[in-house]
């Protein structure tokens, strides 16, 4: 886990940070296996009372792997080793499969989450983001719902989140059109808490003014918050049973290989 993942623990603050630096934080097999061992062992903490999600690098986290879309023109499928044969409709972790996990494990987390947003954060990094409580942004921070791109949708519980922060109609032309937004726009959208010069700094800073208030008050309160919600249980199911429909198809490898040979995709109508 700590060769994408850290965790240092510091007077009930938890400092998580992605450390695939080179490769912007990607979402690779190893990332997704690391960031749900993170919330399952911050889960059993019980020093810590606050976390900080961000990371290290020129970005938050680029969204998957270049590489996984690499395997995707080649060979069909979702890029994933022996991803042709899991079925992302069965559930893993209670009402969300695995890759869901990644995302959903921070809102399960007992405590508060605030992720330190720089750079980008693209597709499933932004769905990532979405898992925190807050989001900080720096004022020249990136976002984009950018499955769409590559012929998919957005299926790593970004759905249910964004049900709840997001205008309907904002949320349909951010998904449609997978364009990328600014910090300025996400704060205007409902999608930042804050936006500050030095984003992780400031997440430190108000992790660790909550982890000085009661644990048994902040606990309560992230349970009454989280059961503010809709049921997520349908949301992230019918994620699953969408992009499984989507991944290998013809359409969906062409709006790979279109990207990466850089030309116009020719879909089949």
């Amino acid at each position: 886990m700590e060769e994408r993942v850290s965790i240092s623990i510091s007077e009930g603050v938890a400092d998580v940070r992605l450390v695939r630096a080179d490769k912007m934080n990607a979402l690779d097999q190893a990332m997704f296996e690391a960031l749900v061992g993170a919330t399952d062992r911050l889960s059993k903490e019980k020093s810590v009372r606050a976390v900080v999600l961000s990371g290290e690098g020129r970005a938050f986290c680029a969204g998957l792997d270049m590489g996984r879309f690499a395997a995707m023109k080649e060979k069909g499928g979702n890029g994933i080793p022996g991803g042709e044969n899991r079925d992302l409709t069965r559930r893993t972790h209670g009402k969300a499969n695995f890759p869901q996990q990644a995302v959903w494990g921070w809102r399960q987390l007992q405590v508060p989450v605030i992720a330190a947003i720089h750079g980008v954060a693209f597709g499933g990094g932004f769905q990532l983001a979405l898992g925190a409580d807050m989001r900080f942004l720096s004022a020249d921070a990136r976002m984009s719902i950018m499955e769409i791109k590559w012929g998919l949708v957005p299926d790593m519980a970004g759905t249910p989140i964004l049900a709840s922060l997001v205008r309907d109609d904002i949320l349909r032309d951010l998904t449609y059109t997978g364009r990328i937004f600014s910090a300025q726009e996400a704060m205007a959208f409902g999608l930042a808490t804050r936006i500050c010069d030095d984003p992780r700094t400031a997440a430190l800073e108000v992790a660790r003014e909550i982890a000085g208030k009661s644990p048994d008050a902040i606990r309560a309160a992230k349970r009454m918050l989280n059961n503010l919600s809709i049921d997520p249980g349908p949301a992230l199911l019918a994620e699953s049973v969408e992009q499984q429909k989507l991944i290998g198809s013809a359409n969906q490898t062409e709006a790979v290989r279109a990207n990466l040979e850089k030309r116009a995709p020719r879909f089949a109508d």
